[in-house]
């Protein structure tokens, strides 16, 4: 078999939606697992949707998420040029669309909108609108002459009529479609430009793309590409048609969904690798029960006949949970410079903020997460009493107000206000008094905090706000439970 070559052809019109990309990565897969060459090429000749910086967002995201490709517009591997507006200036598809006319393949049409609009056809008892090929039966030399008064035309493919087309798929198998479907494909718009089906068979065949990966939209079309790969006598590359991504409603992933993007997601506080990895299981299932994957390892393990037909659900509790399980593992120095900016958001002092990324790296799922479950450093938020009360700690409003009024003097007493002397001294004073541990540290902690969930415990977060802070606190706790309790 001649070695593997896939292409990521993606058209520059923003940025990159997540099933896109998962197009580039199981085109990078499928190749690298073998040993193959994966193709970048550009498809710009689509103007109204050409979108300025567009290409260079194609680029930052192909670095960012290693997809690093062997041939390109940037890396000559002898088949460019590698953007379709360039291979549009050569002159490359008129002259193959031409050939095509000249083995009766192929014919000039010049019907007008309006014309088109009436064309209808009965198939399987149902009316579609399909050309009735009109333009076919016109004579050479009214061709010509149509041609020579500079008559708008566009240049059609002669699809068969009788009979059917079957093509196989990887992952659907055999599909057979009536010919009688299969319209008169539009090969050369009227202002000279490939149609996108066109131009990604010309493109295909001398990049030599032997795999050919795409979304399942694309199902419909593949009898029309065969048949022109027939007609030149072109081998037809093996067909990889990637399952529909859906919303958590089952409806296709769009825009509004606000994570369908990379840079979305990038943005929203997801790590490049946690994405990637995720990306791949939206339809792929490794032989193997596990979930965490680099991106060398995928390389590793993909096998695309493990692709499935069904739609793969955009489930973001999941990613967020995946990317947690990334961040987790996260060298703190890199976690610290990716978490300092989200921490500086709430606070504004002179905090440790070392020990403070210490206590959250393995308690958020995205960087977002971290200002919320921080901010009570900064002041403690208004609270309800209630939370004092805790049945497994066995502690209420009235037992917490005696504890912190107990204890309220070993911690003015005390003079090294790091965790471990902290811990040891209270430690003590439960063992003095005959408590549980939590009967003490619960209500300690809640009055530090104000907060039901924290990133570390009562003496860690003493600690960060030191001794003067830590006095304020639960003086303040001590008349807010003074309160509650005369006012029952």
């Amino acid at each position: 078999m001649s070695k593997l070559r896939t292409r990521f052809a993606p058209s520059p019109t923003g940025r990159m939606h997540v099933g896109n990309l998962r197009t580039a990565l199981y085109a990078y897969l499928i190749t690298k697992h073998e040993g193959g060459d994966f193709i970048l090429r550009i498809e710009d000749t689509d103007q109204e949707r050409y979108m300025e910086g567009a290409v260079d967002i194609i680029y930052r995201t192909l670095a960012k998420t290693g997809l690093v490709h062997d041939e390109g517009p940037d890396k000559d591997g002898g088949v460019g040029p590698y953007v379709q507006s360039e291979r549009q200036a050569s002159g490359i598809y008129l002259e193959y669309a031409k050939k095509l006319i000249e083995q009766g393949d192929a014919y000039y049409c010049f019907c007008k909108k309006e014309e088109l609009e009436n064309m209808k056809r009965t198939v399987a008892g149902k009316e579609i609108s399909i050309y009735d090929k009109r333009c076919l039966n016109l004579s050479k030399e009214e061709v010509e002459k149509r041609l020579a008064a500079g008559e708008p035309h566009v240049i059609r493919f002669n699809m068969p009529t009788e009979g059917t087309t079957t093509f196989e798929d990887v992952i659907y198998g055999d599909i057979t479609v009536n010919n009688e479907e299969l319209e008169d494909l539009i090969l050369i718009k009227s202002d000279g430009y490939p149609t996108y089906n066109f131009a990604n068979v010309v493109d295909d065949h001398f990049m030599g793309i032997t795999h050919v990966v795409r979304g399942n939209e694309y199902l419909s079309s593949a009898p029309k590409y065969n048949r022109i790969y027939e007609a030149f006598g072109w081998d037809i590359p093996v067909y990889v048609h990637c399952p529909l991504i859906t919303d958590e409603d089952h409806q296709k992933l769009s825009k509004r969904s606000g994570h369908s993007s990379y840079e979305d997601l990038l943005e929203q506080g997801f790590l490049s690798e946690a994405v990637v990895n995720y990306v791949a299981l939206l339809g792929w299932s490794p032989s193997e029960n596990r979930e965490i994957f680099s991106l060398e390892e995928l390389v590793e393990a993909f096998d695309y006949h493990h692709i499935n037909k069904s739609p793969a659900v955009f489930d973001i509790a999941k990613l967020r949970w995946m990317n947690g399980e990334y961040i987790k593992k996260m060298e703190p120095d890199a976690f610290f410079e990716r978490a300092l900016p989200f921490m500086k958001e709430v606070l504004k002092g002179d905090y440790d903020f070392h020990k403070i990324a210490g206590m959250v790296q393995t308690r958020i799922e995205v960087f977002p997460d971290i200002p919320e479950l921080i901010d009570f450093f900064a002041e403690v938020p208004e609270y309800d009493a209630s939370m004092y009360r805790h049945k497994k700690m066995k502690t209420t409003e009235e037992s917490s107000l005696a504890v912190l009024k107990e204890v309220l003097p070993l911690l003015e007493a005390h003079e090294e206000y790091t965790n471990d002397p902290l811990f040891a001294a209270l430690s003590e004073f439960v063992k003095e008094k005959g408590y549980k541990n939590g009967y003490v540290m619960w209500p300690l902690r809640t009055a530090v905090s104000g907060k039901q969930m924290t990133p570390a415990g009562a003496t860690e977060i003493m600690e960060i706000i030191g001794k003067d802070e830590t006095i304020n606190r639960v003086k303040a706790a001590i008349e807010k439970l003074s309160n509650c309790t005369q006012a029952e």
